[in-house]
């Protein structure tokens, strides 16, 4: 990187520029995360105790989560539910971002895309509460669903995960299409042709030839939407019922309700590992590395 920034604006730019990611790198993401990991392994004390006998470190707030049932079903359900909405996102995004690569005209294609960025230029606390609208029990489609006699009485959408499920597809749904509409835009035409002229089906098709040349995109909307739904606090807090607690949401009640960082700090640590973890199944299922990714 730094002998492209060199050759194109020269060595001191190019060292400046290094320099500012470097700096907001390590101030801004490693230096952060690494208090947190040191928050989670020492207890919760008064400021007059920090740095005395007490002060140790320990594992205790990391056992704290698998003695607490609630937490840990919370934490698991948590977990599940964001690979669901990774999964819906996914079947959503692909035929719309196949068809906005493959077969759409420059002109349908941009016409689409500003279609889908526009409502993203509002805050996300205030499309989620027009989602809070639309799914409420005396809400617009409840009323379209009666109206055309698909149900008899309103369904409760906001009394389970079936609105928060609905808010988090919909608040990243460009978090997939893109890395999707990425790669696929770099197939060749020409290999679909092939395949469609030796008799192959439409299934086929995609199965052998467009999936696989998709695979980077996949598996970057897959990770993106994965962490942004495991970590998402404003669609649960908004979309959900007091049944559908997401963990993010006892991880903020640790810290700003609790007053316990240190235990907030390890759960939300132990999100970060799993996450990972995710990041790293992903790139093993779709036989992708960094660099793949990062394209």
């Amino acid at each position: 990187m730094f002998n492209q920034l060199r050759d194109r604006f020269g060595a001191p730019v190019g060292f400046a520029v290094i320099a500012l990611v470097a700096i907001w790198l390590i101030a801004m993401v490693i230096l952060p995360q690494l208090l947190m990991v040191d928050y989670s392994f020492r207890p919760n004390l008064f400021p007059s105790e920090i740095g005395g006998p007490k002060d140790t470190y320990s594992l205790e707030n990391y056992v704290t989560l698998f003695h607490n049932k609630i937490h840990l079903s919370i934490f698991g359900k948590t977990i599940w539910s964001s690979v669901m909405v990774t999964f819906f996102t996914l079947v959503v995004s692909y035929p719309l971002a196949f068809y906005l690569a493959q077969t759409a005209t420059r002109q349908q294609a941009a016409l689409c895309l500003l279609l889908l960025i526009i409502p993203f230029w509002i805050n996300e606390i205030l499309r989620t509460y027009s989602w809070y609208i639309i799914l409420a029990y005396k809400g617009p489609l409840n009323m379209l669903l009666e109206g055309l006699g698909f149900i008899d009485r309103p369904i409760r959408f906001l009394s389970g995960d079936a609105g928060v499920m609905i808010g988090m597809v919909y608040a990243y749904i460009l978090f997939m299409i893109f890395p999707l509409y990425n790669a696929l835009e770099s197939l060749d035409n020409n290999q679909i042709r092939a395949a469609r002229n030796l008799g192959a089906g439409w299934i086929r098709t995609h199965a052998r030839i467009i999936i696989p040349h998709a695979k980077p995109g996949i598996a970057t909307g897959c990770i993106m939407t994965f962490m942004l739904a495991a970590g998402s606090y404003a669609v649960p807090a908004l979309l959900g019922s007091p049944g559908s607690r997401w963990f993010t949401q006892i991880i903020y009640n640790w810290f700003f309700e609790g007053g316990n960082w240190n235990q907030g700090a390890a759960y939300a640590f132990l999100l970060l590992i799993l996450c990972i973890g995710f990041i790293g199944l992903i790139m093993k299922v779709c036989k992708v590395g960094l660099g793949d990714i990062a394209k």
